[in-house]
């Protein structure tokens, strides 16, 4: 089989502004032309896969080099489209011109020009010609005979590899509705104009679902698919990511059937201490996570937190509105944001320094729990609906503080019995912005609930209705020619 190199995929949705700078410069971690063309081994296949997660990480200049802040690349800017776009977070703690298009997703004044949407396209898109790769490595028969590739292997990685291409497509249907649906590497540069087109955001969703129910097939049946790389995605990750794809389609019977089936793999709860999840000291030896990308100091190439740099420079600092949202006394805001230290504890992974290791938590068992709560509620179960809100409020008010201080006797109480879905939705909504802040949750929260225009217009934000989506890169629309569409109201 020839494999063609993957930056093509890169060279037609990326919106990188130079073929020749790209192709001369390759993102960092792909394999090379002559690994690919060259008979593949073990170590090539198993690369294929592994270098698919680094397009999931925070280190500076860690996918697309050179300080890309132009094609906004230097670090994957969830914390941006999410954290900034709903008024959970300033750009920084003191108000200056640096990097004015952060400020333009703050206010809703952004173009398609802006260089946020480039950079989760790229990363996104980079992902999925790196899975891509993997994946036609892996389903090839022949290659499998020629390395001696075990099945149990063969089928953990492929399970694997299914699970991130079904995430980096999650991430850009939420973001951008209808998007090129890239299935394979292709053979030749006709082929890869051919898919320069956008899929129906439905048809994206059903190729999700797909690669889940794929996945899970043959994912094992262990807490950690390898023991020596606790990182990699599990089955329970891939159980996961099904319920979250069907709470954004409100499915709500889907969402409960198969949170049942992830609790029945008996791998997750709730960790006694909230930070817990966080904590860079005790990564994978916990119980809440079910998947997180794995930073680390010291490697070659870099594979550190770089947003412990960024906030070092005086980025990310939360509004008045999202430290309002808290109860008194409730621990989760010092451990999410030491505002005297200007530090953003969660996303760093201390409370005591800007540590450059901490792993990047996608998915936690709180945040599937407070998904059954949702379901439990809009399909009238709501004492289930209640309880589960108090068990998140219970965790909190018993964790012990950041800064060694006694909670008082009263701090988040628990919420009282009611049967009116809108009070409960409304306890729900507000636990699930304090429990899950500056976790790159809250935008598309408020946009699938429809509430988005009414939160953020009463803070001052020029949020219309057609921001519910973001623009298609201008870059890309460019490139194809026009076979790329815009989004209405760009």
């Amino acid at each position: 089989m020839k494999y063609i190199h993957s930056i093509i995929i890169i060279f037609f949705f990326a919106g990188l502004t130079s073929c020749t700078d790209e192709l001369s410069n390759d993102p960092i971690g792909l394999l090379t032309i002559d690994q690919v063309d060259s008979d593949p081994t073990i170590t090539t296949i198993e690369s294929s896969v592994s270098s698919s997660y680094l397009p999931l990480k925070n280190t500076l200049n860690g996918i697309i080099p050179d300080w890309r802040w132009d094609l906004g690349t230097v670090f994957r800017n969830d914390i941006v489209l999410q954290d900034i776009a709903a008024n959970d977070m300033n750009k920084k703690w003191n108000p200056d011109g640096d990097q004015p298009w952060m400020d333009e997703l703050a206010s809703f004044t952004f173009t398609p020009e802006n260089q946020a949407f480039n950079g989760i396209w790229v990363y996104d898109y980079e992902g999925i010609s790196r899975v891509n790769l993997a994946i036609d490595f892996l389903i090839d028969p022949e290659i499998a005979q020629k390395t001696g590739l075990t099945d149990s292997r063969k089928n953990q990685l492929l399970a694997e590899a299914y699970f991130l291409r079904a995430f980096y497509y999650f991430d850009l249907v939420n973001n951008f509705g209808d998007v090129p649906l890239v299935l394979k590497s292709p053979d030749s540069f006709e082929e890869a104009f051919a898919v320069s087109v956008r899929a129906t955001a439905d048809e994206v969703r059903t190729q999700i679902n797909l690669d889940l129910t794929a996945a899970k097939a043959i994912a094992p049946d262990v807490k950690h698919s390898d023991i020596a790389e606790p990182w990699r995605a599990s089955k329970g990750a891939v159980i996961a990511l099904q319920a979250k794809a069907a709470l954004y389609g409100g499915d709500w019977t889907k969402v409960l059937s198969l949170i049942t089936e992830l609790d029945a793999l008996g791998f997750y709860s709730l960790n006694a201490n909230y930070f817990d999840s966080f904590d860079a000291s005790k990564e994978f030896n916990e119980d809440e996570v079910i998947f997180a990308y794995d930073h680390r100091s010291g490697e070659t190439p870099n594979n550190t937190n770089g947003l412990g740099d960024v906030i070092g420079w005086g980025f990310f600092s939360p509004t008045d509105d999202f430290i309002n949202a808290f109860e008194a006394n409730d621990p989760r805001l010092l451990y999410t944001i030491d505002v005297p230290n200007k530090r953003a504890s969660k996303i760093v992974g201390s409370t005591t320094e800007l540590i450059d290791y901490g792993n990047k938590v996608y998915i936690r068992y709180a945040d599937v729990l407070l998904w059954k709560a949702e379901a439990l509620n809009e399909t009238g179960d709501y004492s289930g609906a209640v309880a589960i809100i108090n068990q998140i409020r219970t965790r909190a008010r018993t964790s012990p503080t950041a800064d060694g201080s006694v909670i008082p006797v009263g701090t988040l109480e628990n919420r009282g019995s009611s049967t009116n879905p809108a009070e409960i939705k409304a306890w729900l909504m507000s636990e699930r912005r304090v429990e899950l802040g500056f976790e790159s949750q809250r935008f598309n929260d408020l946009k699938r609930w429809g509430t988005a225009k009414t939160v953020l217009t009463a803070l001052g934000r020029n949020y219309q209705d057609h921001n519910a989506l973001y623009p298609i890169p201008q870059r890309d629309i460019d490139k194809s020619g026009g076979s790329i569409t815009q989004n209405p109201g760009y």
